[in-house]
């Protein structure tokens, strides 16, 4: 009787590890093919043609220059606006926006579409410098911001920026921006 049951013990037993050597080998042959195919996977770069040279993305932190370049990218966007696009003005920036930072954002975009709307003013920035903190995610941009009515200069102010940064994972998102007082000003001040 106690032969029997042994016997039966045994048999599962040895099922068990033959289904077990079984999955472990199939299990090898994957990871064998999954590796050779990514090995021999041609690598993807994605190319801007405003970038000037190859930048890479890492979890790690931020490059310099690609905080520089999205910063250039993202104050254009931003200070260069007209009455005629402001719909796609502010899509377009709400799609740089960290998802925590979103709402504030928009309210303060919503906010500027229903002043400008209706309008004939329009605005124009040309950036004269630029200094980014790859460390703190911090951009400060310097430049010239001109205000038209229809065709007609109103004003043209030097003027200060600073857009704040989150990373998370890999991506690279406006958590704000504010008008700094100028330099100058500030100078003039103390």
């Amino acid at each position: 009787m106690f032969a029997d049951i042994s016997h039966e013990r045994q048999q599962s037993l040895l099922r068990q590890r033959n289904l077990l050597a079984l999955t472990s080998t199939g299990l090898g042959f994957a990871l064998v093919i999954a590796t050779s195919l990514a090995a021999t996977r041609d690598r993807e770069v994605v190319l801007l043609p405003t970038l000037p040279k190859q930048l890479t993305v890492t979890s790690a932190g931020v490059q310099a220059e690609y905080l520089e370049l999205v910063t250039r990218d993202t104050a254009l966007i931003l200070l260069n606006r007209s009455p005629e696009g402001l719909d796609y003005w502010m899509n377009e920036i709400l799609k740089l926006a960290d998802p925590a930072s979103y709402g504030g954002l928009k309210a303060d975009l919503v906010r500027i579409v229903e002043e400008q709307r209706g309008s004939d003013v329009t605005q124009a920035f040309v950036i004269r410098s630029m200094k980014v903190d790859p460390k703190g995610l911090t951009s400060d941009v310097t430049g010239t911001l001109k205000t038209f009515v229809g065709a007609q200069v109103i004003a043209s102010d030097e003027r200060r920026f600073r857009f704040n940064w989150t990373y998370r994972g890999l991506r690279l998102a406006l958590s704000g921006f504010v008008q700094l007082p100028n330099q100058d000003k500030a100078k003039e001040a103390q």
